[in-house]
C-alpha cells in the first residue's frame, strides 16, 4: 500500500501465498460438509439437475431460469453420483479458488504479506464457510466476480479484455444480479483515472457480457414471483451484511473495522499509483460498498435483496483490512515476523468464531432439514398409504429422498415434477381433488409450518380444497402417529365421525384416478380403495372413538 504496487502477474506471485488461503477453505469448507440432510434449496439443486437435459431445459421457461447454469453445470455430476457431498462439493472447490483469487489480488495490488493475510481472513469468515457448504450457486458466482475483477487489473495493465468480458458474463449468468459487479469496476476505473481508450475497451467488454445476459433478465422477469416473499431491506439487513462481512464476534467485529478504517485514512502517497492502473482501495471498496448498497436501494421500491445475492461483494472487505494491517506494520519493512504475526492474528479471529463456524456444520442451522421429515415418512409410511402435502410446495421432501415415500399414493398429484416441467409436479384440479379426498377414510399429511394459520387462504383452488377438506372432514388419529419438524409436520388423520358417507361417495370415483404416480415415478394398483391396496385393512390403526364435531386446527 504505501509505495510502488506490484504488477507481475498471477505466474509471478509467490505460489504459497495464493495456495496457502486456497487450501485452509479447502479444508475448513470440506469439515462436516455431510452434516446429514438437505435444506429446501439445496433440495431445487438435488431434484432439477439430476433430471434429463430436455427436462432442465423445459422447466427454465417457467421458473428457475435465474439458475439455469448452475443446474446445467450440476447435472454430469449428479447424474455420476446424487449425494450431498457431490452436491456441495463444487461450492467448496469454488470458495477455495475465491480465497486464492482474494490473495492474489492483494499481492497484485499491494505485496505479498497483503495478500496472504487477505486470503486467510477470506477464508475464515463464517459467511464464507456457510455458503461454501451450501449446493447452491453463489459461491460459483463469486469465485467468478474475484476472477473478473483480477482479470479487470490485468487488463487495465495491458493483458488482453476479452478474458474479462468472458468472465463477467460467466459470473452474470450464474446468477443475473451479479451484474451490479459492473458498477464497482466502473467506480475502480474511475478512481484510477484511466485514460479515455481503457474506458473503451472495458464498455465493450461489459457491453457483451450484458448483451449475453438480456435473455436470460427476458426470461426471468416473467418469474419475478419467484421473490415476492423478500421484505424490504432495513437498517437491520445493513447490519446483519456489516456483520457477515467482518466478523459477528464483537471483537472480531472492532479489529475488522479499525484495519478497514486505517487502510481507507488519508495519508501521503495514497493518490492514484503511477500509470493509472487501480489502487487495492480503488478495488476493494467498490466492490464491498457499490453491489449490496445498490440492491438495497433498488430494494426500497422493489425487493429483491438477501445476503446470498451479494456474497460475491464480501471479498473487498479482507483486502482492506489486510491493506489496514499493512499499513499499521510498515515500520519493520517485509520482516517475515510482520507477517508471522498477521497469520496468528487470522488464527486467533478463526478460533474466536469457531463456534460458529461449528454450528454452522450442524444439520440443524438452515431454515429446515428434510431428511428429518423423510425419515419420519420411512418409518412411518408404508406401500399404497395415501398422502397430502400442503401445500404442493411440501413435495420437496419426496423428490429429496424418493426412497423415504417409494409407492405411496400421493392424492393431490397430477403429473409428476419432471414430466410437468415444474419444480414440484402438476397438481390435480380441485374437483378432482375433492373427488379422491371424499373415498379415504385415513390420511397422511405432510404440511409446512406455514399451512396451518388460521387466516391463510391460499390463492388456488387445489389448495384451498386441501385445507378445506382437511379442516372439515378430518381429525388427528392420536400424538403418537404426529411427527413435528422445523420444516414440515407428518401426521396421520382419519375421518370426521359423522362426516360425509365415504362409501356412497367411492361410487362417482372413476377407476383411472386409482392409478397415479407418486412422486418417485412408479404406479399404485389399481384395485381396491385408492391408496390403501397392498396395505391389509386389518393393519391400520383402528378408528378413534366417535366424538362430537370440534373446530378445526390452526
Amino acid at each position: 500500500m504505501n509505495g510502488q504496487p506490484e504488477t507481475k502477474g498471477i505466474s509471478q506471485v509467490g505460489v504459497a501465498v495464493v495456495a496457502m488461503p486456497a487450501f485452509v477453505m479447502l479444508g475448513i469448507g470440506l469439515w462436516g460438509l455431510d452434516r446429514g440432510g438437505m435444506w429446501r434449496d439445496e433440495a431445487v439443486t438435488f431434484q432439477v439437475a439430476r433430471r434429463s437435459l430436455p427436462e432442465i431445459w423445459r422447466l427454465l421457461h417457467s421458473v428457475d431460469a435465474v439458475h439455469g447454469l448452475y443446474y446445467l453445470l450440476m447435472h454430469p455430476l449428479l447424474v455420476l453420483r446424487a449425494d450431498e457431498v457431490v452436491l456441495r462439493l463444487p461450492s467448496v472447490c469454488a470458495a477455495a479458488v475465491t480465497a486464492g483469487l482474494v490473495a492474489a489480488l492483494g499481492s497484485r495490488l499491494a505485496r505479498p504479506r497483503v495478500g496472504l493475510w487477505a486470503g486467510l481472513l477470506y477464508a475464515v469468515t463464517p459467511m464464507a464457510g456457510h455458503y461454501a457448504q451450501e449446493g447452491r450457486s453463489y459461491a460459483l458466482v463469486a469465485a467468478c466476480a474475484a476472477g473478473a475483477t483480477l482479470l479487470l487489473v490485468r487488463a487495465v495493465a495491458g493483458a488482453a479484455w476479452w478474458p474479462y468480458g468472458l468472465a463477467v458474463a460467466v459470473t452474470c449468468l450464474l446468477h443475473e444480479l451479479a451484474v451490479l459487479l459492473l458498477l464497482a469496476h466502473a467506480l475502480t476505473l474511475a478512481h484510477a483515472r484511466v485514460p479515455r481508450a481503457v474506458w473503451g475497451r472495458w464498455g465493450r467488454a461489459a457491453g457483451a457480457a450484458v448483451l449475453a445476459l438480456v435473455p436470460l433478465v427476458v426470461v426471468s422477469c416473467t418469474q419475478a414471483g419467484q421473490v415476492a416473499w423478500l421484505p424490504v431491506p432495513r437498517m437491520g439487513s445493513v447490519e446483519r451484511l456489516l456483520r457477515s462481512f467482518t466478523g459477528w464476534e464483537t471483537e472480531v467485529f472492532w479489529a475488522y473495522v479499525v484495519l478497514i478504517a486505517v487502510a481507507l485514512w488519508p495519508g501521503r502517497g495514497r493518490g492514484t499509483p503511477p500509470g493509472r492502473r487501480p489502487s487495492l482501495v480503488g478495488v476493494a471498496l467498490p466492490l464491498v460498498t457499490v453491489p449490496p448498497l445498490t440492491l438495497i436501494a433498488v430494494s426500497q421500491i422493489k425487493p429483491m435483496y438477501d445476503d446470498r445475492y451479494v456474497l460475491y461483494a464480501l471479498a473487498g472487505a479482507p483486502l482492506l483490512a489486510a491493506a489496514g494491517a499493512d499499513r499499521l506494520v510498515r515500520g519493520v519493512g517485509r520482516s517475515p515476523l510482520a507477517t508471522v504475526t498477521g497469520v496468528l492474528a487470522v488464527g486467533l479471529a478463526f478460533a474466536h468464531q469457531f463456534p460458529l463456524h461449528r454450528q454452522d456444520r450442524t444439520p440443524f442451522v438452515r431454515a429446515d432439514n428434510l431428511a428429518t421429515v423423510s425419515a419420519d415418512a420411512a418409518r412411518e409410511l408404508s406401500p399404497g398409504d395415501p398422502v397430502l402435502f400442503l401445500p404442493a410446495i411440501g413435495r420437496r421432501a419426496a423428490l429429496a429422498y424418493p426412497e423415504a415415500f417409494r409407492g405411496v399414493w400421493d392424492v393431490a398429484l397430477g403429473v409428476p415434477a419432471p414430466e410437468s416441467g415444474t419444480l414440484y409436479g402438476q397438481e390435480v384440479d380441485a374437483a378432482e381433488l375433492r373427488r379422491r379426498l371424499a373415498g379415504l377414510d385415513r390420511l397422511w399429511v405432510v404440511a409446512e409450518p406455514h399451512a396451518w394459520r388460521a387466516r391463510r387462504s391460499p390463492r388456488e383452488s387445489a389448495e384451498r380444497v386441501k385445507l378445506g377438506v382437511v379442516r372439515e372432514q378430518f381429525v388427528p388419529y392420536g400424538p403418537r402417529r404426529e411427527h413435528v419438524r422445523e420444516g414440515a409436520t407428518l401426521r396421520l388423520y382419519v375421518r370426521r365421525a359423522g362426516a360425509a358417507d365415504t362409501t356412497a361417495l367411492m361410487a362417482s370415483v372413476p377407476d383411472a384416478t386409482r392409478s397415479k404416480l407418486d412422486p418417485a415415478g412408479g404406479s399404485v394398483p389399481t384395485t381396491g380403495t385408492p391408496g390403501l391396496t397392498g396395505t391389509p385393512q386389518s393393519s391400520l390403526p383402528p378408528p378413534p372413538p366417535p366424538a362430537p364435531p370440534r373446530r378445526a386446527p390452526s
